[in-house]
Protein backbone atom coordinates (compact mmCIF):
# COMPACT_ATOMS: atom_id res chain seq x y z
CA UNK A 1 0.00 0.00 0.00
CA UNK A 2 1.15 3.52 -0.95
CA UNK A 3 0.53 6.91 -1.13
CA UNK A 4 -2.65 6.70 0.97
CA UNK A 5 -4.05 8.66 3.84
CA UNK A 6 -4.71 6.43 6.41
CA UNK A 7 -5.65 7.56 10.00
CA UNK A 8 -5.12 5.24 12.71
CA UNK A 9 -6.79 5.26 16.07
CA UNK A 10 -5.43 4.22 19.86
CA UNK A 11 -2.40 4.46 17.74
CA UNK A 12 0.39 4.07 20.69
CA UNK A 13 -1.58 0.95 21.77
CA UNK A 14 -0.37 -3.14 20.96
CA UNK A 15 -1.93 -3.68 17.89
CA UNK A 16 -2.24 0.24 16.02
CA UNK A 17 1.31 1.50 16.60
CA UNK A 18 3.06 -1.25 14.88
CA UNK A 19 0.42 -1.01 11.99
CA UNK A 20 1.10 2.80 12.03
CA UNK A 21 4.82 2.29 12.07
CA UNK A 22 4.98 0.40 8.98
CA UNK A 23 2.72 2.14 7.09
CA UNK A 24 4.10 5.45 7.83
CA UNK A 25 6.89 4.36 5.33
CA UNK A 26 5.36 4.98 2.01
CA UNK A 27 1.68 6.64 3.05
CA UNK A 28 0.66 9.60 4.81
CA UNK A 29 -0.13 8.44 8.25
CA UNK A 30 -2.12 10.31 11.51
CA UNK A 31 -2.41 8.64 14.65
CA UNK A 32 -5.05 10.02 17.06
CA UNK A 33 -4.79 9.35 20.69
CA UNK A 34 -4.35 11.13 24.24
CA UNK A 35 -0.39 10.19 24.03
CA UNK A 36 -0.36 10.27 27.79
CA UNK A 37 2.94 8.29 28.12
CA UNK A 38 5.94 10.72 28.24
CA UNK A 39 7.71 10.88 24.66
CA UNK A 40 5.80 8.91 23.02
CA UNK A 41 4.14 11.60 20.69
CA UNK A 42 7.70 12.25 19.88
CA UNK A 43 8.57 8.54 18.92
CA UNK A 44 5.71 8.62 16.44
CA UNK A 45 6.76 12.15 15.22
CA UNK A 46 10.32 11.24 14.78
CA UNK A 47 8.38 8.26 12.55
CA UNK A 48 7.01 10.56 9.78
CA UNK A 49 3.67 10.11 12.04
CA UNK A 50 1.65 12.77 12.18
CA UNK A 51 -0.51 13.02 15.54
CA UNK A 52 -3.95 14.63 16.62
CA UNK A 53 -5.17 14.81 20.21
CA UNK A 54 -8.33 12.88 20.87
CA UNK A 55 -10.02 11.78 24.03
CA UNK A 56 -12.67 9.15 22.82
CA UNK A 57 -14.62 10.08 26.95
CA UNK A 58 -15.20 13.64 25.52
CA UNK A 59 -18.64 13.03 23.19
CA UNK A 60 -18.75 17.12 22.52
CA UNK A 61 -19.40 17.21 18.87
CA UNK A 62 -16.10 19.26 18.54
CA UNK A 63 -13.73 16.78 19.18
CA UNK A 64 -12.61 16.11 15.76
CA UNK A 65 -12.30 19.92 14.92
CA UNK A 66 -9.21 20.64 12.44
CA UNK A 67 -8.81 16.83 11.65
CA UNK A 68 -8.08 16.41 7.95
CA UNK A 69 -11.36 14.45 6.17
CA UNK A 70 -10.08 13.07 3.38
CA UNK A 71 -8.61 9.88 4.75
CA UNK A 72 -8.50 7.09 2.06
CA UNK A 73 -8.56 4.19 4.71
CA UNK A 74 -9.26 4.14 8.61
CA UNK A 75 -8.28 1.74 11.31
CA UNK A 76 -10.21 2.42 14.51
CA UNK A 77 -8.37 0.71 17.55
CA UNK A 78 -8.89 2.96 20.49
CA UNK A 79 -10.83 1.40 23.29
CA UNK A 80 -12.37 2.08 26.44
CA UNK A 81 -12.16 -1.16 28.17
CA UNK A 82 -13.97 -0.42 30.96
CA UNK A 83 -12.01 -1.21 34.05
CA UNK A 84 -14.25 1.19 36.57
CA UNK A 85 -17.05 -1.36 36.25
CA UNK A 86 -19.14 1.79 34.06
CA UNK A 87 -21.27 -0.02 31.66
CA UNK A 88 -23.21 2.93 30.95
CA UNK A 89 -19.87 4.71 29.74
CA UNK A 90 -18.53 1.83 28.04
CA UNK A 91 -21.51 1.52 25.57
CA UNK A 92 -21.96 5.22 25.21
CA UNK A 93 -18.24 6.14 24.73
CA UNK A 94 -17.39 3.76 21.97
CA UNK A 95 -20.64 4.07 20.23
CA UNK A 96 -20.77 7.76 20.21
CA UNK A 97 -16.34 7.84 19.27
CA UNK A 98 -16.92 5.11 16.70
CA UNK A 99 -20.16 7.33 14.97
CA UNK A 100 -18.51 10.28 14.82
CA UNK A 101 -15.50 8.89 13.40
CA UNK A 102 -17.02 7.38 10.29
CA UNK A 103 -18.72 10.20 9.66
CA UNK A 104 -15.74 12.53 9.79
CA UNK A 105 -14.34 9.79 7.48
CA UNK A 106 -17.25 9.04 5.46
CA UNK A 107 -15.32 9.31 1.88
CA UNK A 108 -13.10 6.64 3.17
CA UNK A 109 -11.97 3.72 0.64
CA UNK A 110 -12.52 1.99 3.87
CA UNK A 111 -12.98 1.80 7.27
CA UNK A 112 -11.63 -1.11 10.11
CA UNK A 113 -13.18 -1.05 13.50
CA UNK A 114 -11.01 -4.08 15.02
CA UNK A 115 -13.63 -5.66 17.54
CA UNK A 116 -13.00 -8.47 20.38
CA UNK A 117 -13.40 -12.42 20.34
CA UNK A 118 -14.25 -11.85 23.86
CA UNK A 119 -17.91 -11.23 22.98
CA UNK A 120 -18.62 -14.89 22.14
CA UNK A 121 -20.87 -17.23 24.19
CA UNK A 122 -18.60 -19.08 25.54
CA UNK A 123 -18.94 -22.91 25.20
CA UNK A 124 -16.07 -25.27 26.15
CA UNK A 125 -12.76 -23.95 26.24
CA UNK A 126 -11.56 -25.80 23.13
CA UNK A 127 -14.37 -24.87 21.01
CA UNK A 128 -13.57 -23.42 17.91
CA UNK A 129 -15.46 -20.44 17.11
CA UNK A 130 -16.69 -18.92 13.90
CA UNK A 131 -18.18 -15.94 12.55
CA UNK A 132 -21.70 -17.31 13.04
CA UNK A 133 -21.47 -18.34 16.50
CA UNK A 134 -23.42 -16.97 19.07
CA UNK A 135 -22.16 -13.51 21.34
CA UNK A 136 -23.51 -13.18 24.65
CA UNK A 137 -21.02 -10.14 25.77
CA UNK A 138 -19.82 -11.85 28.91
CA UNK A 139 -16.63 -11.72 30.25
CA UNK A 140 -16.17 -11.97 34.48
CA UNK A 141 -12.21 -11.17 34.18
CA UNK A 142 -13.34 -7.50 32.34
CA UNK A 143 -17.08 -7.34 32.32
CA UNK A 144 -17.42 -4.05 30.45
CA UNK A 145 -15.12 -4.63 27.52
CA UNK A 146 -17.61 -6.87 25.02
CA UNK A 147 -20.62 -5.32 26.12
CA UNK A 148 -18.80 -1.76 24.76
CA UNK A 149 -17.73 -3.89 21.83
CA UNK A 150 -21.42 -5.33 21.18
CA UNK A 151 -22.26 -1.99 21.23
CA UNK A 152 -19.33 -0.73 18.76
CA UNK A 153 -20.27 -2.87 16.31
CA UNK A 154 -23.99 -2.21 16.20
CA UNK A 155 -22.85 1.51 15.03
CA UNK A 156 -20.18 0.50 12.87
CA UNK A 157 -22.63 -2.05 10.99
CA UNK A 158 -25.39 0.75 11.25
CA UNK A 159 -23.03 4.39 10.11
CA UNK A 160 -21.51 1.98 7.10
CA UNK A 161 -24.89 1.25 5.79
CA UNK A 162 -25.96 4.81 6.22
CA UNK A 163 -22.99 6.92 5.02
CA UNK A 164 -22.13 4.19 2.38
CA UNK A 165 -19.09 3.45 3.80
CA UNK A 166 -16.76 0.19 2.87
CA UNK A 167 -16.17 -1.68 6.68
CA UNK A 168 -14.92 -4.34 8.04
CA UNK A 169 -15.50 -5.36 11.48
CA UNK A 170 -12.48 -7.52 12.56
CA UNK A 171 -12.94 -9.31 15.86
CA UNK A 172 -9.15 -10.04 17.31
CA UNK A 173 -8.04 -12.99 18.88
CA UNK A 174 -4.60 -11.85 21.32
CA UNK A 175 -2.06 -10.10 19.11
CA UNK A 176 1.37 -10.14 20.48
CA UNK A 177 5.23 -9.31 19.32
CA UNK A 178 8.55 -7.17 20.28
CA UNK A 179 6.56 -3.73 20.04
CA UNK A 180 4.89 -2.76 23.42
CA UNK A 181 4.62 -4.70 26.24
CA UNK A 182 5.03 -8.06 24.08
CA UNK A 183 1.33 -8.77 24.16
CA UNK A 184 -0.68 -11.38 26.65
CA UNK A 185 2.16 -13.92 26.17
CA UNK A 186 4.70 -11.75 27.71
CA UNK A 187 2.47 -10.87 30.67
CA UNK A 188 2.66 -14.19 31.45
CA UNK A 189 6.32 -14.03 31.63
CA UNK A 190 6.49 -11.30 33.57
CA UNK A 191 3.85 -13.03 35.99
CA UNK A 192 6.70 -15.60 35.93
CA UNK A 193 9.23 -13.50 36.80
CA UNK A 194 7.67 -12.20 39.61
CA UNK A 195 6.78 -15.27 41.28
CA UNK A 196 2.97 -14.45 40.71
CA UNK A 197 0.43 -17.38 39.72
CA UNK A 198 -1.28 -17.65 36.89
CA UNK A 199 -4.67 -18.38 37.01
CA UNK A 200 -5.78 -21.32 34.36
CA UNK A 201 -8.97 -23.04 34.40
CA UNK A 202 -10.03 -26.10 36.91
CA UNK A 203 -10.04 -28.39 33.98
CA UNK A 204 -8.21 -28.45 31.06
CA UNK A 205 -6.95 -25.07 29.57
CA UNK A 206 -7.63 -22.27 27.57
CA UNK A 207 -7.12 -22.16 23.77
CA UNK A 208 -6.54 -19.30 21.42
CA UNK A 209 -4.88 -17.87 18.12
CA UNK A 210 -2.13 -15.93 18.77
CA UNK A 211 -1.42 -13.64 15.80
CA UNK A 212 1.89 -12.30 15.47
CA UNK A 213 2.75 -8.74 14.95
CA UNK A 214 4.16 -9.12 11.02
CA UNK A 215 1.25 -10.49 10.02
CA UNK A 216 -1.37 -8.88 11.34
CA UNK A 217 0.36 -5.81 10.08
CA UNK A 218 0.79 -7.20 6.61
CA UNK A 219 -3.22 -8.50 6.60
CA UNK A 220 -4.54 -5.22 7.71
CA UNK A 221 -4.33 -3.58 3.88
CA UNK A 222 -6.01 -6.57 3.04
CA UNK A 223 -8.94 -6.28 5.63
CA UNK A 224 -9.60 -3.12 3.95
CA UNK A 225 -9.60 -4.36 0.42
CA UNK A 226 -12.84 -7.08 1.99
CA UNK A 227 -14.77 -3.97 3.37
CA UNK A 228 -18.01 -3.82 2.30
CA UNK A 229 -20.82 -1.54 2.74
CA UNK A 230 -23.12 -4.04 4.57
CA UNK A 231 -20.10 -4.74 6.51
CA UNK A 232 -17.23 -7.63 6.61
CA UNK A 233 -17.33 -9.67 9.58
CA UNK A 234 -14.11 -11.66 10.07
CA UNK A 235 -12.38 -13.70 12.93
CA UNK A 236 -8.96 -12.50 13.32
CA UNK A 237 -6.54 -14.25 14.87
CA UNK A 238 -3.78 -16.86 13.81
CA UNK A 239 -3.61 -19.67 11.79
CA UNK A 240 -2.54 -22.12 14.51
CA UNK A 241 -4.64 -23.15 17.54
CA UNK A 242 -2.33 -22.83 21.07
CA UNK A 243 -2.98 -23.55 24.52
CA UNK A 244 -2.74 -20.98 26.99
CA UNK A 245 -1.12 -23.63 29.36
CA UNK A 246 1.09 -24.71 26.50
CA UNK A 247 2.31 -21.24 25.58
CA UNK A 248 3.40 -20.87 29.49
CA UNK A 249 5.68 -23.98 29.23
CA UNK A 250 7.07 -23.23 25.96
CA UNK A 251 8.25 -19.84 28.32
CA UNK A 252 9.43 -22.10 31.04
CA UNK A 253 11.39 -24.02 28.31
CA UNK A 254 12.88 -20.74 26.53
CA UNK A 255 13.50 -18.81 29.56
CA UNK A 256 14.47 -21.71 32.13
CA UNK A 257 11.56 -19.53 34.55
CA UNK A 258 9.23 -21.73 36.48
CA UNK A 259 5.77 -21.10 36.45
CA UNK A 260 3.03 -20.70 39.37
CA UNK A 261 -0.01 -22.29 37.53
CA UNK A 262 -2.82 -22.08 40.05
CA UNK A 263 -6.10 -23.68 39.36
CA UNK A 264 -9.18 -20.69 39.38
CA UNK A 265 -12.77 -20.58 38.35
CA UNK A 266 -12.04 -17.19 36.74
CA UNK A 267 -9.69 -16.73 34.27
CA UNK A 268 -8.65 -14.51 31.33
CA UNK A 269 -10.66 -16.51 29.21
CA UNK A 270 -9.36 -16.67 25.69
CA UNK A 271 -10.91 -17.79 22.62
CA UNK A 272 -9.74 -20.35 19.92
CA UNK A 273 -10.68 -19.34 15.79
CA UNK A 274 -11.41 -21.28 13.23
CA UNK A 275 -9.25 -19.61 10.23
CA UNK A 276 -11.11 -20.22 7.17
CA UNK A 277 -12.67 -16.62 6.57
CA UNK A 278 -9.54 -14.93 7.06
CA UNK A 279 -7.68 -17.23 5.50
CA UNK A 280 -9.60 -16.53 2.58
CA UNK A 281 -9.55 -12.81 2.59
CA UNK A 282 -5.49 -12.28 3.65
CA UNK A 283 -3.88 -15.80 3.26
CA UNK A 284 -1.64 -17.76 5.56
CA UNK A 285 -0.09 -16.49 8.41
CA UNK A 286 3.65 -16.41 7.38
CA UNK A 287 4.85 -16.88 11.60
CA UNK A 288 4.37 -20.13 13.43
CA UNK A 289 3.68 -19.63 17.25
CA UNK A 290 6.64 -21.22 18.44
CA UNK A 291 8.62 -18.87 16.28
CA UNK A 292 6.71 -15.55 17.32
CA UNK A 293 7.33 -16.04 21.02
CA UNK A 294 10.95 -16.77 20.73
CA UNK A 295 11.19 -13.51 18.71
CA UNK A 296 9.30 -11.72 21.07
CA UNK A 297 10.76 -13.28 24.30
CA UNK A 298 14.62 -12.23 22.35
CA UNK A 299 13.67 -8.90 21.80
CA UNK A 300 11.95 -7.66 25.26
CA UNK A 301 14.13 -10.08 27.25
CA UNK A 302 17.37 -10.68 25.55
CA UNK A 303 19.10 -12.06 28.60
CA UNK A 304 16.58 -14.54 29.18
CA UNK A 305 17.05 -16.54 26.09
CA UNK A 306 20.01 -18.26 24.95
CA UNK A 307 21.60 -18.24 20.88
CA UNK A 308 19.76 -20.55 18.53
CA UNK A 309 21.05 -24.10 18.13
CA UNK A 310 21.56 -22.88 14.27
CA UNK A 311 23.31 -20.36 15.48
Amino acid sequence: MKNKKILVTGGTGQVARPVAEALAEDNEVWSLGRFGTPGVEAELTARGIKTFHWDMDDLGPDTLQGLPEDFTHVIHCAVRRGEDGDFTAAVTVNSVAAGRLMTHCRTAEAFLFVSTGALYARQTLDHLYTETDAIDGRADWLPCYPVGKIATEGTVRAFGQVLGLPTTIARLNIAYGPGGYGGVPMLYLKRMLAGEPIPVPLEGQNWCSLLYTDDLVRQVPLLWDAATVSTTLVNWGGDESVGITDCVRYLEELTGVTAKLVPREVTRETYRFDPTLRRKLTGPCEVGWHDGIRRTVEALYPDLVGPRADG
